[in-house]
């Protein structure tokens, strides 16, 4: 569906300035929705707010429901008496300009335990009773804690190197490690549970502000997830060894010259059709108790994925197939009403794609930095917008503007200075986002590296490269009354203000 004019930050919590090695939902985060507020934007979007796995990245979750409990923060644990000062002291001085994950977890989980225990001390009755309605209303929740604390118990590996009686789910062998794991498992429950209570605080504060966030849903979930473990008849799976029989991706693109082999298995969509989509249905109504609009991650995917066989090393050879995509959508619709949804229609986009998504309305994405590498016909190109779009600087994926522009050949130097006129003294950063501003792209999402003009370093992700991803964080102090100067007076002057 079409939204209002509007524009607004790209940042991921776990960016935020904290003393705890990573952002999380305490003060920093309300800081930043101060500024959202104070500078006329109405849109806050993102990254998938799941539990990481190996790499760190948000895209590959341990599951597609629950939340980060490394986006806990203490303070507001210590301000509910799970925690002393004391427990804040966590002995390990992070650099608070980077996530060091793997020097983080360990710390931060076993905090987070200590709160667990707490609680489990009787001494917070009305805290039970709000936690015991929680587990009971979230159908997801029972089998994520238990995955994970099956993880926990076999060392952290892949649910299909578990012993077969758990890999396939043997109904006595489960009840008996439920019984085992039972302490184990209600911990990771109160985790979800503080995770949710702090996250709808936050969301709630932003919605008062008149902000609204975007959530990203990528399309597939990680094999190694609670989804694939608790319900594998929805996916191609190797029936011996639990592998990904056929696995996702996308063919050479502008990012990778033999494409992009993400290794999440395909789903069975005969499967999920048979029964309704429910799965999915189930996955956008818990994705809307988190935000108030879905950027479907990879839309193209709907209409037809690249499927590679098992056992290929790279995405190059691999075949694309026909998805549900219409039925689905129009099911989804039928069950939700309208759907607050944005469709990430970059990569290899047919006219089905675009057919698929112009009949229920969703807004695709236009990337500036994409605009300058050919001619007056790119679509990238503002005066090529229509109103029903999302236009960034760039994206998660991208450079920041100021590294891009810094590595960009010259010809298309020359493209861009040409197209704009004239460079402000502020930087090429601003002349991107004035340009996002001034379009008639209904929707601007800036993301927060290219308002503070930070180069390459702050790049957040760098398609199929491994390491230093997703470790971004900016300084306390770092969004100034300056900037936010700049971006109000620009958003008011493109008529994006919530007052225009």
């Amino acid at each position: 569906m079409p939204f209002p004019r509007a524009s607004g930050l790209l940042l991921h919590p776990t960016s935020f300035p904290s003393p705890f090695g990573i952002g999380d939902f305490g003060q920093e985060a309300y800081n930043f929705v101060d500024f959202l507020a104070k500078t006329d934007q109405q849109l806050w979007q993102i990254l998938p707010l799941g539990p990481t796995g190996f790499g760190n990245s948000p895209y590959m979750s341990y599951s597609a429901m629950a939340g980060n409990p490394l986006l806990i923060s203490p303070e507001l644990l210590q301000a509910q008496q799970l925690l002393q000062p004391e427990d804040l002291e966590l002995g390990i001085g992070f650099r608070p300009e980077t996530v060091a994950y793997d020097e983080l977890s360990p710390v931060k989980l076993a905090c987070l335990q200590r709160a667990y225990h707490n609680f489990k001390t009787g001494a917070f009755p009305e805290l039970e009773q709000a936690f015991s309605h929680f587990c009971h209303s979230r159908h997801w929740l029972e089998d994520y804690a238990f995955f994970m604390a099956l993880k926990d118990a076999h060392r952290g590996s892949a649910w299909n190197t578990w012993p077969t009686e758990i890999a396939q789910r043997q109904a006595t062998t489960l009840e008996q490690w439920r019984q085992k794991l039972s302490v184990t498992i209600d911990c990771h429950k109160f985790w979800q549970f503080q995770f949710f209570q702090q996250w709808s605080a936050l969301k709630t504060y932003a919605n008062q502000k008149g902000i609204q966030i975007i959530g990203d849903i990528p399309i597939y979930v990680a094999h190694n997830s609670a989804d694939v473990w608790a319900n594998p008849d929805q996916f191609y799976l190797d029936p011996k060894t639990g592998e990904p029989a056929l696995m996702a991706g996308v063919p050479p693109d502008y990012f990778s010259d033999t494409g992009q082999l993400w290794g999440n298995p395909i789903y069975n969509w005969d499967q999920m059709k048979a029964q309704g989509f429910q799965w999915w249905i189930q996955r956008f109504q818990t994705m809307l108790e988190y935000v108030d609009l879905i950027r479907v991650d990879h839309f193209r995917g709907f209409e037809a994925f690249w499927q590679v066989k098992q056992g290929e090393t790279t995405a190059m050879n691999g075949e694309w197939v026909k998805a549900p995509g219409d039925d689905f959508f129009e099911t989804l619709r039928q069950q939700l009403g309208k759907l607050p949804i944005l469709a990430e229609d970059l990569g290899v986009i047919t006219p089905e794609v675009e057919a698929l998504r112009d009949k229920f309305d969703f807004p695709g994405m236009k990337i500036l930095h994409f605009a300058f590498g050919s001619g007056p016909d790119n679509p990238y190109l503002p005066f090529n917008y229509l109103p029903n779009c999302l236009v960034y600087t760039g994206t998660h994926d991208n450079n920041t503007t100021w590294g891009w522009w810094q590595e960009l050949p010259e010809a298309q130097r020359q493209f861009l200075q040409g197209y704009l006129g004239q460079h402000s003294d502020q930087g090429i950063h601003w002349d991107l986002i004035r340009l996002a501003l001034s379009s008639v792209a209904n929707q601007v999402i800036i993301p927060v590296q290219d308002l503070l003009g930070l180069g390459c370093e702050a790049r957040m992700n760098l398609p199929s490269s491994s390491g230093g991803n997703w470790a971004w964080r900016y300084a306390s102090g770092a969004l100034t009354d300056e900037i936010g100067d700049s971006l109000q007076q620009l958003t008011n002057l493109y008529g994006r203000s919530p007052r225009s």
